[in-house]
């Protein structure tokens, strides 16, 4: 009988433990967990002005890596939205938009200096340093945010952490979950059973189709 045990649980880090259940199944929920479960991240990012020593690829890839808060219930991910659109719309892509300058004194822009149109989407803290202006060097751009998934690039990798050990006992696993702050923890562990269970429930109908 399959049973699932919470031996931790807070919303940055989830501890389960799993009985009744073969290692691939459990394993599976692992690597979904890291790969296929959507969060949102910058992937597209217009520079207006940038003064500053570091060049618009690194500063568009910093921006990449920052962890945004994901409501999944909001968004689309590109390829499943209505709007078919290879520029987004609304319930596909999210605006951030960057304006820092530095006056009399160098400035450190961080992440809080983002302002997003959607107040629910936007990074996860406000101190990730982005770069460093000196006096009279300017950042101006556009950033577009959307879903994706850890399989297509690590920013869209909504775990820090997520390890499968032994109990010692028969079909016995323990599931450690950490996330990157985007989606709680345990939102990511039901989120990859429910991708689990829809993969199984595609592989089947084609199998009984085929025969």
């Amino acid at each position: 009988m399959v049973s699932i045990d919470v031996i931790e649980s807070q919303p940055s880090r989830v501890r389960l433990r799993l009985k009744g259940v073969e290692r691939a199944y459990a394993n599976a929920i692992r690597r979904i967990a890291i790969s296929q479960v959507p969060t949102m991240a910058i992937d597209d990012v217009v520079i207006l002005e940038n003064s500053s020593v570091m060049f618009d690829e690194l500063v568009a890839h910093r921006l990449g890596l920052i962890p945004l808060r994901t409501d999944l219930s909001r968004y689309n991910l590109p390829e499943d939205c209505d709007c078919k659109s290879a520029l987004g719309c609304p319930k596909c892509r999210v605006l951030l938009v960057l304006d820092a300058e530095a006056s009399d004194k160098v400035r450190a822009v961080n992440s809080g200096d983002l302002v997003s149109e959607d107040p629910e989407t936007k990074p996860i803290s406000d101190l990730i340093p982005i770069v460093k202006l000196a006096p009279g060097q300017k950042v101006k751009l556009e950033a577009y945010a959307r879903l994706g998934k850890g399989s297509e690039h690590a920013k869209w990798q909504p775990t820090a952490a997520s390890v499968l050990t032994e109990t010692g006992k028969p079909d016995e696993y323990e599931l450690y979950i950490e996330s990157v702050g985007s989606i709680p923890a345990s939102e990511i562990f039901v989120r990859s059973i429910e991708k689990l269970q829809k993969s199984l429930d595609e592989f089947s109908s084609k199998v009984v189709s085929a025969e």
